[in-house]
């Protein structure tokens, strides 16, 4: 029999998701398997609406080797696991002549611990070991919520707390999971056989597909130990977050409770000289940190290295004497023995690595209000990182709708440690850029409007022209607005300030769940819906609902930010530009993200509105305006009043028709 072709399949498949095939697609789904098929690289760009989960899911299924797929969103990792790959699947099995099988697969803390529900969770030494069910009053929320995970328990197939509705706390979920590091591991565990967190390594090693999150890929690639089974094409999609998901994991943190909560869970496992000695050096840091002001500690100062090196040597005395001493006292002591182990040794990991002072790390302070000051150690850059353990001995395929910035993917290459394309040497990986661009005619379907005539805005002060622009925005446009600020307090002051002013309702992030917001700003046309821009990538809301994105501001990252600063400095001292590879890359790629959410659909007509003129009249204004949707572009104030209002002369009309 011969095999069937790319396009026999992708066509089989578009059918069964009841799609609209699209020339986009096919060239990603071509260019796709090529890259499989040599083992090179690629980088694909696809604007929202291409069908790019297709597009790579359909090469890569009909190559037959087992590819793994990492997400950054849960919302897409669901859409793969229970839409896009069944339907694929299905379509694809009277041709390909078999029936690929795929799994989830998350760390282990995202699992349900039968060990700990049953056993109950090793406490900390002033409250002694008791069962949490017994201990949390059965009327409060925390109380109840583990008596329904305890009914779960016994009906879930998969222990995925994601699968559990409605969801719980973190608080909640904490006494039910364990970090890998916690874990007894299923040859001494109990409930080992029953296991959620193994049986889902087991369907993965069993796949042919498994889809992951960044954080997991992350995890993988950095500890050495290999959480992943053994796969040889990688698909990264939402590949705009990587490097963020990849800093996250690769980042340390000391706070005085994270120290304190140690020397507890390791006092009664250790002679009384050991948890002395690790008693006095969290005092010691404990002090050091009450003092401590918020910034980046370019030298470790000396009262601080004493303090990391006693803390890292108490550390080592500790976890060498956790393995002779037994406390008869103690019940189900391998568990406890084990949570206090993971404590100890991430407190000496996290306190040798800033201790050994690598010129490749930032360490930097913060102060919470709620939590107190903590210590925290990241890498200067996670692209050699990425470079060393992401492309060697697979194929990559990273996608998302934002990867060329400027004009080129250069800026995304660089931050993933590869060199510019096209460039040809022993140890750069070899890759491809290839934009297949969007089914959408975003020059007739969207306006890019720069408010040109407002004040710069400055780094303190409300800015009153700003939120005058913003209200009349509003009106001419009947709500209908999303607007993403650059900062919470700049979010919640507009909300506050517009309440009182329009007579339209306005949601703001935080005062409800992510869900319920996005279900009530597209349930009512005249509702506006506003938070910051870092969180509100994954909204879509096709049709009238959302015809006005708003940007307070372009969003670089806050002269504060250590890490953020810290690079910066590191690219102008190699002789390169800082600004335009960090802080602009950063805006470009938010603001990316943010105007994508104005058309999210054919029919699909607004404004994207930026309250910033430094995008008008800036040198890198040019380089950021080239990284958005290729909309129209004006900078007249009473050309976009006007078109909002006919825009949503247009809705009201054809709402009028539907009802």
């Amino acid at each position: 029999m011969t095999k069937p072709s790319l396009p026999e399949l992708l066509h089989a498949a578009v059918a069964a998701v009841g799609g609209t095939e699209r020339p986009g697609q096919v060239s990603m789904a071509e260019t796709v398997a090529e890259a499989i098929d040599d083992g090179s690289h690629l980088l694909v760009q696809a604007g929202t609406g291409t069908g790019k989960s297709l597009g790579y899911l359909v090469p890569a299924l009909a190559h037959g080797e087992r590819v793994v797929i990492a997400t950054a969103t849960l919302a897409l990792q669901r859409q793969l696991v229970e839409r896009d790959l069944p339907r694929t699947v299905d379509a694809l099995h009277p041709l390909l002549r078999r029936r690929p099988q795929f799994a989830m697969l998350k760390g282990r803390s995202n699992y349900l611990c039968l060990h700990r529900l049953h056993e109950g969770m090793p406490q900390d030494e002033e409250e002694g070991l008791f069962d949490q069910f017994e201990a949390a009053a059965p009327t409060s929320k925390l109380g109840q919520d583990l008596l329904r995970m305890r009914d779960w328990a016994d009906e879930t197939e998969t222990g995925d707390r994601d699968d559990l509705t409605p969801g719980v706390s973190d608080r909640a979920w904490s006494q039910v999971s364990v970090s890998s590091r916690e874990c007894l591991g299923a040859s001494k565990c109990a409930y080992g056989a029953e296991c959620f967190a193994e049986a889902a390594r087991e369907r993965a090693k069993l796949s042919e597909v498994v889809v992951t999150n960044h954080a997991l890929l992350a995890i993988d690639a950095i500890e050495g130990a290999p959480v992943l089974p053994q796969h040889e094409v990688l698909i990264v999609d939402e590949a705009h977050e990587l490097v963020s998901r990849v800093t996250g994991v690769a980042t340390g943190e000391l706070t005085p409770g994270q120290v304190n909560r140690a020397v507890r869970r390791a006092a009664k496992l250790v002679n009384e000289k050991a948890a002395d000695q690790l008693q006095t050096a969290s005092e010691g840091f404990e002090r050091l940190m009450e003092l401590a002001l918020p910034g980046r500690l370019e030298e470790i100062p000396e009262d601080l290295g004493y303090a990391l090196m006693a803390l890292r040597d108490a550390a080592r005395t500790v976890i060498s004497a956790l393995g002779s001493t037994r406390d008869k006292s103690v019940q189900d002591e391998d568990a406890v023995r084990k949570q206090a182990l993971a404590s100890v040794e991430s407190i000496h990991d996290v306190a040798e690595r800033i201790t050994n002072g690598s010129e490749y790390d930032v360490v930097w302070y913060e102060r919470h209000d709620r939590y107190g000051a903590s210590l925290r150690v990241a890498p200067m850059s996670v692209s050699g990182l990425l470079r060393e353990k992401l492309f060697a001995d697979r194929s990559v395929v990273l996608t998302s709708a934002t990867l060329k910035l400027g004009g080129d993917f250069n800026g995304v290459g660089a931050s993933l440690g590869l060199a510019p394309e096209g460039t040809e040497s022993d140890d750069a990986p070899v890759w491809k850029g290839l934009d297949v661009g969007s089914p959408f005619d975003y020059g007739k379907q969207g306006i890019l409007y720069v408010a040109k005539h407002l004040a710069r805005p400055g780094r303190e002060g409300t800015r009153s022209d700003m939120l005058d622009e913003l209200a009349e925005l509003i009106e001419a446009a009947g709500g209908r607005t999303l607007g993403l600020f650059s900062s919470m307090r700049a979010a919640q002051g507009a909300a506050e300030e517009l309440r009182g002013r329009l007579d339209m309702p306005i949601l703001l992030q935080g005062e409800e769940t992510l869900g319920e917001l996005i279900k009530g700003f597209a349930a009512d046309s005249k509702t506006c819906l506003f938070g910051t821009l870092s969180l509100w990538q994954g909204v879509d809301v096709p049709g009238t609902s959302c015809q006005l994105v708003i940007m307070d501001k372009i969003p670089f990252p806050r002269p504060d930010d250590p890490l953020m600063s810290a690079r910066q400095k590191a690219v102008d001292d190699a002789g390169g530009n800082g600004f335009m590879a960090v802080a602009a890359t950063h805006a470009a790629l938010l603001m990316a993200q943010g105007a994508g959410r104005l058309v999210r659909a054919s029919g699909d007509r607004g404004v994207v509105a930026v309250l910033d003129p430094r995008l008008a009249t800036a040198r890198y204004g040019s380089y950021l305006r080239a990284s958005l949707p290729d909309f129209w572009y004006t900078t007249d104030r009473n050309q976009a009043r006007r078109s909002l209002a006919a825009i949503d002369a247009a809705a009201k009309a054809a709402e009028a028709t539907e009802a």
